[in-house]
């Protein structure tokens, strides 16, 4: 969790560039160990940075389409690769990986965001299915189970309208990037109707947001939101909601994003970004920290 009021450098370095990652990039995430995971969707690859590594030091050959648009890695160690409607899971033995995948769930749309919560469930959000389904990844059967939304795009609120990145926090209460209702919708666990917690249609006073595209949670329940055609990331803390990086606009300059995708911190509050139209990740450091000092600063509990 973060200290109230954190900020960010506004200028960031680019971790990772178009050479590195190929066109449009998307996915994202980073393990509790700061290992880096992203999708190069031109040749098909998984490229991880392991252990706070700024060189990639692992490539998978895992053969995915140009539509494969998220990934994420259990605590365990497994990563999961949403891949043209298909859930796709890396072969692991013992503690490495083979370029092998195995599909484990299919779903009839692509999938811009996946979770697995603390019972092992895996979540998915079908994009053009407008719908979050669900599967206990200890089970052989690939049934998926619907969480949230009808099927159909709509604005009541138990429907979604292109759902991409989702997040469960540790109640199972689950949060939806509610990309064309240009909302963040919260499905209290067991329910069918969404309470909007940040857009124009919530019911208290929040933000504007713009074709939304992910959405994580800290250690507080703060939000933090890729707000994608407003090239802004925003935060929430006790004192509501505020922008925290790329405040001035469109554009490809250092303190700017070109439609921002996904978004994750690593364990010291250092907040990275796949900038898609740029095609490259950027790291904004947390302002208490020295980026290339990382080994030495306080590490932050982010999740929850």
């Amino acid at each position: 969790m973060f200290p109230t009021n954190s900020t960010w450098d506004q200028n960031a370095t680019t971790f990772a560039n178009q050479t590195q990652i190929g066109s449009d990039p998307i996915g994202l995430y980073i393990d509790t160990n700061n290992s880096i995971y992203t999708i190069n969707k031109n040749n098909g690859r998984i490229l991880i940075w392991m252990n706070n590594s700024n060189d990639t030091n692992l490539i998978l050959y895992a053969q995915l389409s140009s539509s494969a648009y998220s990934i994420l890695v259990t605590t365990n160690g497994q990563i999961y690769v949403a891949d043209s409607g298909l859930i796709k899971q890396i072969i692991q033995f013992s503690n490495s990986y083979s370029n092998q995948t195995t599909t484990i769930a299919t779903v009839s749309s692509d999938i811009y965001g996946l979770f697995v919560d603390l019972n092992n469930t895996l979540y998915c959000s079908m994009f053009d299915g407008h719908q979050v389904v669900k599967k206990w990844l200890n089970s052989n059967s690939s049934a998926m189970a619907t969480v949230a939304g009808t099927g159909s795009a709509g604005t009541a609120s138990n429907m979604l309208s292109y759902p991409n990145g989702i997040f469960v926090d540790t109640n199972f209460d689950l949060y939806v990037a509610d990309r064309n209702n240009h909302r963040i919708q919260l499905f209290r666990l067991g329910q069918t109707n969404g309470i909007t917690v940040a857009g124009n249609t919530s019911p208290n006073l929040t933000i504007s947001l713009s074709y939304p595209t992910n959405v994580i949670l800290d250690g507080n329940k703060y939000l933090f939101i890729t707000d994608s055609n407003n090239h802004r990331i925003i935060g929430s803390d006790e004192n509501g909601f505020r922008c925290i990086v790329a405040c001035s606009g469109q554009g490809s300059t250092s303190n700017q994003l070109n439609v921002p995708r996904s978004i994750a911190f690593d364990s010291f509050g250092n907040l990275f970004v796949v900038d898609q139209n740029n095609h490259r990740i950027q790291k904004f450091c947390l302002s208490t920290n020295f980026c290339n000092r990382e080994r030495k600063k306080q590490r932050f509990d982010i999740f929850i």
